[in-house]
This record gives C-alpha cells, sequence and structure tokens, in this order.
C-alpha cells in the first residue's frame, strides 16, 4: 500500500471505533433501561400502598397487625411452654426426694407452675379451720389444688383465642380487600367505557393481592393454634398429675 494512504485509512480506522464504542454504549443503555422498567412492577405490592386508597392502606394496616400478633403469640407461648417443661423436669427431680411437700416447694424456681400448685395445697392444708372444716379434708384439699390448676391452665391457655380469631378472621378481611378491589376495576371499565387491560390490570391485581396476604396470615395462624394446642394438652398432662400425686401425698401426711 503505498505511504500516501496509510493517514486516510489510520483515520478510518479510528472512527470506525469509535462509532463500535457509541453503539456498544447505546446498547448497554437500552438493555440498563428496559431492565429497570421489567423490575419496576406497576401492579406489585409498592405501586398497591402508592395507589390504593384509604380502604385498601386500611386492610392493609389491619391484615399486618393481625400477621405481627399471630407470630407474637406463637413464639412467646412456644418459649412457655419450652419452660413449663424445663419446670416439669425439675419437679420430678427435686420435689418428690425432698423429705417435705414445704421443703420441697421450696427447692422450685419462682414463678414455677408446680410450686404454685404446690404451696396452693399447702395452704389448704394448713387453713382447714373454721367453717372450712366442716367440709372433709379430702375434698378440701382437692378443691384448692384443682382451682389452682385450672388458674395454670387458664394462664397457658392465653392468647390461644387469639390465634383462633386472626385464623377465623383474616380470610374474610382479605376478602374485603378483593371486593373493593374488583369495585375499582368495574369503576375503571365504566369510566373508559371499554374494558381494556390496562384500565383493569391494576386494580383486579390489587384484589388478588389482597386474596393472597389474608391466605398468608390465616395459615400460620390455623397451624400455629393446632400445634400449641396438642403442645398444650401434653404440658397440661404433667401438670395434672403432679396435682393428683400431691393431693395424694397431702392427705398421706395431713390426716
Amino acid at each position: 500500500m503505498p505511504d500516501y494512504l496509510m493517514p486516510t485509512l489510520r483515520r478510518a480506522l479510528a472512527a470506525a471505533a469509535l462509532i463500535a464504542a457509541s453503539a456498544a454504549s447505546a446498547a448497554n443503555a437500552a438493555t440498563a433501561a428496559t431492565t429497570a422498567a421489567a423490575g419496576a412492577n406497576p401492579y406489585g405490592l409498592d405501586a398497591l400502598w402508592s395507589q390504593g386508597d384509604a380502604v385498601s392502606k386500611t386492610v392493609l394496616v389491619i391484615l399486618a397487625l393481625m400477621s405481627m400478633a399471630s407470630w407474637y403469640v406463637i413464639v412467646t407461648k412456644l418459649l412457655e411452654q419450652g419452660r413449663m417443661g424445663r419446670q416439669a423436669k425439675k419437679a420430678d427431680e427435686r420435689f418428690w426426694n425432698a423429705g417435705t411437700v414445704t421443703a420441697g416447694a421450696a427447692q422450685l424456681d419462682d414463678g414455677s407452675p408446680f410450686r404454685y400448685i404446690a404451696e396452693a395445697g399447702l395452704e389448704a392444708s394448713h387453713k382447714h379451720g373454721g367453717l372450712h372444716a366442716k367440709v372433709d379434708f379430702a375434698d378440701w384439699v382437692d378443691l384448692s389444688i384443682h382451682r389452682a390448676t385450672e388458674r395454670v391452665q387458664r394462664r397457658l391457655s392465653g392468647g390461644m383465642s387469639l390465634l383462633a380469631t386472626v385464623g377465623s378472621t383474616s380470610p374474610f378481611v382479605g376478602l374485603f380487600g378483593t371486593v373493593w378491589g374488583i369495585y375499582h376495576a368495574l369503576t375503571a371499565i365504566g369510566v373508559a367505557g371499554q374494558a381494556s387491560i390496562d384500565k383493569v390490570a391494576g386494580p383486579v391485581g390489587e384484589a388478588l393481592i389482597m386474596t393472597a396476604i389474608g391466605l398468608a396470615v390465616a395459615v400460620p395462624a390455623v397451624l400455629g393454634y393446632n400445634w400449641l394446642l396438642r403442645r398444650n394438652t401434653a404440658v397440661m398432662d404433667e401438670v395434672r398429675d403432679f396435682s393428683g400425686e400431691l393431693h395424694t401425698v397431702l392427705l398421706a401426711t395431713g390426716a
């Protein structure tokens, strides 16, 4: 190639490289814009909250509060049941190996339901006088221990009614949000005069999201209620066994 053509060739190659770089930059910008547009879902939770009215936001807040309350009850009841299980083992190891009921109760932890029942039985055996003396000693002690046991059961059952309420009502709260979303869809169709996708997609998506959230709140509450109820039964079996044995011991030592 002649030498006088070399500068022209170099300038052409530089221009081609510049054009290629510009094309690549434009392609990258277009790809980023497409990705951003795809990632911004106009029918997601963010859009539901930002575009929803006061009724939709109220339903979402109610469902969120229901979910938080049910999970709080589930976690706290699991911790309480685990603690009572450990206290039952401690009662088996320490209480029945003590010389007296008073000494055995003193070896149990403060706040333990087994200590509470033991102290209730001891108090009943010490207060069997006056009008109480007209009641048979065995019946009087049995009444006191039974009453203490029922109080332990009521305390252990606290919060279960909330789980039952959330599990039974949250689907209907979500259904209310669904009906409200369908109402918005019908209103959009009436205003637009035609049932186009862009007019009804938002309200229908809102309705479906409300249904899904209602079910997502209800399912853990129902499963947690049934699970905790079975665990409560197992824990209360331990408590009732302790109460029955304590009643027999108090009759033998206090007669």
